[in-house]
C-alpha cells in the first residue's frame, strides 16, 4: 500500500467528524509507541516546556549511570542509543531552546563519563557534532537566551 500525500490526508481530516477523529488518533496511538509518546507530550507537557526538559535530563542521567564503562564498545553503543532517544524528544518539541539545553546536558553527562580507554576518536567527534548542533540553535535565540547558553557552552569547552 502507497501512502497518500499530507495534503490529501488534511482534506480527508476535514471532512471527518469529531468521533472519527479521536479513533484515528487512539488506532495512531496503538499502532507504534513513539505516536503514543509524542501525543503524551503534546497533551500532557507542551504546556511547561521546563518540567519536560528536566524530565529528559532526568532520564539522560539515568541512561548514563547504567553505562558499562568497562569496554569503549560498550560506551560507545550505549551513548549512541542515549542520543537517539534525545533526538526523539528534541523532534517531539521542536523547540530551539529545548534542543540547546538538552543536548548541553548530554554533552557535560558524556564529559563525566570515564571510560577505561579515555581516547576515543568516534565519542570525541559525537561530542563536537553535538557542539556544533547546540551552537546552530542557540543561534536563533533571542538575545538574552543566547547569552545564558553561550555562558554554559564556554564551561562545557
Amino acid at each position: 500500500m502507497k501512502a497518500v500525500s499530507i495534503a490529501r490526508i488534511k482534506k480527508e481530516l476535514k471532512h471527518i467528524g469529531e468521533d472519527q477523529h479521536i479513533e484515528l488518533i487512539l488506532a495512531l496511538a496503538r499502532f507504534k509507541k513513539d505516536n503514543k509518546e509524542l501525543l503524551t507530550y503534546l497533551l500532557f507537557e507542551a504546556e511547561d516546556e521546563d518540567a519536560y526538559i528536566e524530565l529528559i535530563k532526568q532520564e539522560i542521567d539515568e541512561l548514563f549511570e547504567e553505562i558499562n564503562i568497562n569496554h569503549m564498545y560498550y560506551v560507545r553503543k550505549s551513548t549512541r542509543k542515549i542520543l537517539r532517544r534525545i533526538k526523539k524528544y528534541i523532534r517531539y518539541s521542536k523547540k530551539k531552546s529545548t534542543e540547546a539545553a538538552v543536548l548541553m546536558h548530554f554533552c557535560f553527562k558524556l564529559n563525566e563519563v570515564k571510560p577505561s580507554n579515555p581516547k576515543s576518536s568516534q565519542l570525541e567527534n559525537m561530542f563536537n557534532r553535538q557542539r556544533d548542533l547546540i551552537e546552530k540553535a542557540i543561534g536563533t535565540l533571542h538575545a538574552d537566551l543566547q547569552y545564558d547558553f553561550r555562558k554554559e557552552l564556554d564551561e562545557l569547552n
